[in-house]
């Protein structure tokens, strides 16, 4: 190995460890959501809260959102289709600021947009950056990259 590998292989598994971390709290933020729009609220509920909000097609809007929020945060959590799930998961947060919260501000408290745009950004970013060592898609990369390819 030489030299210049070995000075940064530190940082490159401390740059892991930090995606690990990120990704894995952002997750349980999503499937919290998810779960709520899912269980607590259900998909009826969280429905005819669209409605009154003003979301299109709030019934198909709040399928998406508790799927997306649901199974893009466990994606997120191993890291798995991780590029997918941070563009749709940002594509939802893109949602909840245009049609929920650009109208009241920035504050969260005041039903503003500041959390969605964290969210959206953070999801969005984890999507170009990738999952890095610590996931499902870089064992997946591994275990294909050293096969041969077969030809007709």
């Amino acid at each position: 190995m030489s030299p210049l590998r070995m000075l940064t292989r530190p940082v490159h598994a401390s740059r892991d460890l930090v995606l690990l971390i990120a990704r894995v709290g952002l997750g349980v933020v999503f499937i919290a959501h998810g779960w709520q729009k899912f269980s607590t609220n259900g998909l009826d509920g969280t429905a005819a809260g669209f409605d009154q909000l003003g979301v299109p097609a709030p019934t198909l809007s709040a399928y998406y959102a508790a799927a997306a929020e649901l199974i893009g945060g466990a994606a997120l959590i191993l890291g798995v289709l991780t590029t997918v799930a941070g563009v749709l998961l940002a594509v939802d947060m893109a949602g909840a600021f245009l049609f929920v919260h650009m109208s009241n501000g920035i504050f969260v408290a005041d039903g503003g947009w500041e959390l969605v745009v964290v969210l959206g950004l953070f999801a969005l970013a984890i999507a170009a950056v990738g999952a890095g060592r610590f996931s499902v898609d870089n064992a997946l990369t591994r275990s294909t990259a050293g096969r041969a390819t077969v030809s007709a």
